[in-house]
């Protein structure tokens, strides 16, 4: 159900928000009038969110947070009830990533990945229930990347992670369901590619600068997405028209889009510079409250990338009924 009372009257709590996507969704969130309770790793970051989201017409309150931490984010949970009487949804955003081979990433980064990703958001998501039920219903927002559907070479921990997140969210739907607690509604957004500083930021041991894969996206359209979710909860939502081809075409014709999407992935995630092994912002934050990466270059080629994507979810639909045919008629049918 949507929130119970519209976004100028509505508290909702948003993890990751010291920078990228979560620095949009507050901003989107303030200038319709929300009170927005601010929660990341990076104090000083957030508190220049907060100031943007008071100048915008909205209500802030920062809680450094460490999601990985159960009882921080119950912390977390307990000073936005606090501080405004209720939560009415809550939006799990916060992540990181190891970028490299699978057998490359040390095993140290890949497990803090998992624990920010996936448990940052199991912990979410036990911190906000007692509180949504409290008033009366609400809404859970789960930020998963089309790379829940999809998958990527170098990205073995993220990609894990966000096939976790979109798992976790549709099981938490069901129990809720079944158990009489319709009234809050689980969310999950599947992103495209989205110009934040998350490339910057990761962890790398690809031993090359790693750079956003083509046709990128703004923040704000993710922003956009989960507040229309606020206000209209649907199971799913992709943000960029890009992720919705992506995952049509993996629907299509998996083993074939699989290998396609890694050969693509494989030759567009690096630049020509060469990197040192780094743990990025995995153990220690480094957001700076910046909601775009600086690659509006790379967007210039978002209206070529998806015509070449709507071309290629073509071929696969042509390639996948063409298959169809030879299996029928093999089959004598």
């Amino acid at each position: 159900m949507p929130l119970t009372r519209s976004l100028d009257d509505s508290t909702v709590v948003i993890t990751g928000a010291s920078s990228g996507i979560g620095t949009a969704t507050a901003y989107a969130l303030a200038r319709r009038g929300a009170a927005v309770v601010l929660a990341a790793r990076s104090e000083a970051a957030l508190r220049e969110v907060a100031q943007r989201c008071w100048e915008l017409g909205g209500r802030a309150l920062v809680v450094p947070t460490d999601v990985t931490d159960l009882e921080s984010v119950r912390r977390l949970a307990d000073r936005a009830a606090a501080e405004f009487g209720r939560i009415d949804a809550w939006v799990n955003n916060a992540a990181v990533s190891a970028v490299g081979l699978f057998d490359e990433i040390p095993v140290a980064e890949f497990r803090r990945v998992l624990e920010v990703n996936l448990l940052g958001a199991v912990h979410g998501i036990k911190a906000a229930l007692p509180y949504l039920s409290a008033a009366g219903g609400g809404v859970l927002v789960n930020n998963a990347s089309v790379l829940a559907e999809v998958a990527m070479p170098y990205q073995s921990a993220y990609n894990a992670t966000k096939h976790g997140i979109r798992g976790l969210a549709d099981t938490v739907r069901q129990e809720l369901r079944v158990t009489g607690r319709g009234q809050i509604s689980v969310c999950t957004v599947l992103p495209a590619t989205i110009d934040t500083p998350f490339f910057r930021h990761a962890a790398n041991y690809s031993g090359r600068e790693l750079v956003p894969p083509p046709p990128i996206y703004p923040p704000e359209v993710v922003a956009e997405t989960i507040v229309r979710l606020l206000r209209r909860p649907r199971r799913e939502a992709y943000a960029g028209g890009a992720a919705r081809l992506l995952g049509l075409q993996w629907r299509l014709a998996p083993a074939l889009f699989e290998r396609t999407l890694g050969w693509y992935a494989h030759r567009t995630q690096f630049g020509p510079g060469a990197r040192s092994d780094s743990s990025g912002n995995v153990f220690h934050a480094d957001a700076q409250a910046q909601r775009d990466g600086g690659w509006h270059g790379r967007r210039r080629q978002l209206v070529r990338m998806t015509a070449a994507f709507g071309l290629a979810a073509a071929g696969t639909a042509v390639g996948t009924m063409a298959a169809i045919n030879r299996r029928s008629r093999s089959d004598g049918r």
